[in-house]
């Protein structure tokens, strides 16, 4: 039931969360278990993350149709408003296939729940957002009663006895914030609403397709098995995050970082942060210590010295591997983790986003 709301979870007004990325849940308890997952997000430099999940789940019962939902939080720090069509604003080519057919959905704002099993819609005659609240929060008229809202998605999924597969995908927009260009949280968590209360062979993987990406992660929830570079170029390596937090750190080039478990207990979610949240408060950052394509990264400094124009001209350059005949621009860029020399690489400005076309003119 939906009551007042006594206690929020604080979060710093530093940033636009969009929304979380999510597992695919039953609505009601049931028997059916998630016998593998391989969940892809990949990352690309127009602001948004795809997200492609293959499940197979098994249903050691009879033959029964299982209502199952999609929770997206409502974005914060945001002024998108209202969608009373329960669609989320910041979702795009949401599909659900089960044994290769299509399933239709429904959509209802509901009242945000990540840990329980029921998706409770809100009367939108009773529930609205005020003024006064945050835009993730919703008031009941005539009462003090406040309640975070998501958007959701139902449908009903017709399963068969044995093994069933479910294809799932969507795009979402990319969470960003002071000292990181973009930042992908997805919940894992509701994965353990499933019978086995585990996914037991999970894969996850990270790509990087037709760009570099330098990202972090906190390593707590990948105990055991490292990550491995199985596409492209790339490396990865722990590092610490103010000195205490364990991250894993992952530079991509045209590139895919794999972990793979078995009996995985997704006791937190993960968020996948710009690695610029490792450098950009350090009192010596250099420039060019992070680099992303995107145009919502603000190259360090917006003013730079005239000595800095060269360094900063030639960053897309180093981006793609360039090894430069100069020998001072050469030391200076395999100083970071992120540069990864390609000595096949021919310079071309052909694949330049327009802000890097603008970027080496504008520090000739």
């Amino acid at each position: 039931m939906i009551g007042c709301l006594l206690a929020l979870t604080a979060q710093a007004n530093d940033g636009v969360y969009y929304l979380n990325g999510n597992q695919l849940v039953p609505l009601t308890e049931t028997d059916i278990s998630i016998a593998k997952e391989v969940l892809t997000i990949s990352i690309g430099d127009d602001g948004y993350a795809s997200v492609d999940v293959q499940y197979e789940l098994m249903n050691n019962g009879k033959a029964k149709t299982v209502q199952m939902g999609f929770e997206a939080n409502a974005p914060y720090n945001d002024n998108a408003g209202l969608n009373k069509d329960g669609r989320h604003p910041y979702i795009s080519d949401f599909t659900v296939t089960m044994n290769g057919s299509a399933l239709n959905y429904s959509n209802a704002v509901v009242a945000a729940d990540y840990e329980g099993t029921d998706f409770e819609r809100l009367d939108l005659n009773r529930w609205k957002v005020a003024d006064d609240l945050e835009w993730h929060l919703m008031r009941e008229e005539g009462t003090d009663s406040i309640v975070p809202f998501a958007y959701a998605y139902f449908f009903e999924a017709p399963f068969k006895e044995g093994l069933n597969t479910v294809h799932h995908t969507y795009r979402y927009l990319m969470s960003y914030g002071v000292g990181r260009a973009f930042e992908i949280p997805y919940w894992l968590k509701p994965a353990m609403r499933w019978a086995n209360h585990q996914i037991d062979d999970f894969t996850l993987r990270i790509k990087a397709e037709n760009t570099a990406k330098h990202f972090c992660m906190e390593d707590s929830l990948f105990q055991g098995e490292p990550f491995r570079v199985t596409e492209g170029m790339g490396k990865v390596r722990k590092t610490l995050r103010f000195g205490d937090v364990e991250m894993v750190e992952v530079s991509l080039r045209n590139g895919t970082v794999e972990w793979h478990g078995r009996n995985f207990v997704p006791r937190s979610n993960i968020s996948i942060q710009a690695a610029e949240i490792l450098y950009s408060f350090s009192d010596d950052m250099k420039v060019g210590a992070f680099y992303d394509r995107s145009d919502r990264f603000t190259l360090w400094p917006i003013e730079p010295k005239r000595s800095d124009r060269r360094i900063l001209r030639n960053l897309p350059f180093a981006h793609r591997g360039y090894v430069f005949r100069s020998k001072d621009l050469q030391k200076y860029f395999s100083q970071f983790w992120w540069y990864m020399p390609d000595a096949g690489y021919q310079p071309s400005t052909d694949d330049f986003t327009p802000r890097e076309k603008k970027l080496i003119t504008e520090y000739k």
